[in-house]
């Protein structure tokens, strides 16, 4: 199921919290609103929000600080950021507090719609039933989706477990930044490459270099099984 889902759509501007519940509702989903922080925190601990498609730049608590709150107390709760196009710093930080995706204003609704649905696919995939994987001291296992380094578990989102399990179910082989989207996000697009990268950087820090994905330049990104179980 890819539609269906609540949706909250957090954003200080009315106009645009109309706009993106009229096509999300013409799709399928169910739309709450929120226009500040706040109210978003409340709406979130509440319960039942599938998704959240958050822009950065609203009163009270930031977009920022929602990302984080609601990282602190939910890891997998998919949340999208909508920023201004000229706002990568933001864009970088929010993908490093656990945002899964980000899009730009001025947007296409139907590209967030298309977003949306990726996402949220991603969400309620079944669990793969493979066998655990590993890389170097770093067991990866399907099935639990838990992540351990030595024995010790480690938190990551929900993106990060399917990116890590898709480079570790097939070592060696280079992925572009594209085929990752498309693989681990669902879609492809050209201002997506940032995403790919950033998602990297929070894997290596959580995990240590001793996970092993290596980059090719000019390419993309590799896990290798020597280079993890060197470290």
């Amino acid at each position: 199921m890819v539609s269906g889902g609540h949706i909250l759509v957090v954003d200080d501007e009315r106009a645009i919290r109309r706009l993106l519940r009229l096509y999300l509702s013409e799709a399928g989903y169910t739309v709450a609103e929120a226009a500040t922080g706040d109210e978003a925190l409340e709406q979130v601990r509440k319960g039942g929000i599938d998704l959240v498609l958050l822009d950065l730049m609203i009163p009270g608590v930031d977009g920022l600080g929602v990302t984080r709150r609601v990282r602190e107390s939910n890891p997998t709760l998919p949340i999208i950021m909508v920023t201004a196009r000229d706002d990568e710093a933001h864009r970088v930080t929010g993908l490093e507090f656990g945002a899964d995706d980000y899009v730009t204003k001025p947007f296409s609704p139907r590209e967030v719609v298309a977003r949306v649905r990726a996402v949220l696919r991603r969400a309620q995939a079944p669990p793969d039933p493979d066998r655990p994987l590993r890389a170097g001291p770093v067991e990866i296992d399907p099935v639990s989706r838990m992540v351990r380094v030595d024995g010790r578990p480690v938190e990551l989102t929900r993106l990060e477990f399917d990116f890590l399990a898709e480079l570790a179910a097939h070592p060696r082989v280079v992925y572009t930044r594209e085929r990752l989207l498309e693989k681990v996000w669902g879609y492809q697009s050209p201002v997506g490459g940032k995403t790919v990268d950033v998602h990297v950087a929070n894997l290596r820090r959580k995990l240590g270099a001793e996970v092993g994905i290596v980059a090719v330049r000019g390419v993309g990104y590799k896990l290798d099984p020597e280079t993890a179980a060197g470290a």
